[in-house]
Order: C-alpha cells, then sequence, then structure tokens
C-alpha cells in the first residue's frame, strides 16, 4: 500500500497504478503529459513526479460506469 502523499517517479507511477489494476506504461505516462490527458505531476528538476493520490485518482476518473453486458457499453459510447 502506498501512501497517497507519495511522490512517484513516471516509471514507479506507472508500475504502481498497472498494480492497482490500470494497465500504463511509462511512455504512455510521458506521451500524455506532452500532449494532454493524463494525470498532473510536478517536476523535480527536469524530472516529473507524481503523487500518487492523483494518479490514482486520475486513473479512476477513467472508469465507465458499471454495465452487466457489453451492449450496455456500446449504447453508452454512441448515445
Amino acid at each position: 500500500m502506498i501512501d497517497l502523499d507519495t511522490l512517484l517517479d513516471r516509471r514507479h507511477t506507472a508500475d504502481a497504478l498497472t498494480a492497482a489494476g490500470f494497465p500504463i506504461t511509462a511512455s504512455t505516462l510521458a506521451t500524455k503529459a506532452t500532449r494532454g490527458g493524463g494525470p498532473p505531476y510536478t517536476l523535480f528538476g527536469r524530472r516529473p513526479l507524481y503523487k500518487w493520490a492523483d494518479a490514482l485518482s486520475w486513473a479512476q476518473s477513467r472508469l465507465s460506469p458499471p454495465a452487466a453486458t457489453s451492449s450496455e457499453h456500446h449504447a453508452r459510447e454512441t448515445a
């Protein structure tokens, strides 16, 4: 269990998110840091650091609502 205030570098953030059930790579986080849409981060010199609470909240916000069938998800996507 990681303390929510812990700062993690990009690789450790990706590893922790993956271990928490949100598969993502460090390179995807890097792309999202450039293009937008990723979790917030701060810089320590040139090194990006992610607060665990922010990264976990970001990943959880990307989850779809629960559905009983795949057609429910499809209906939400096309609505």
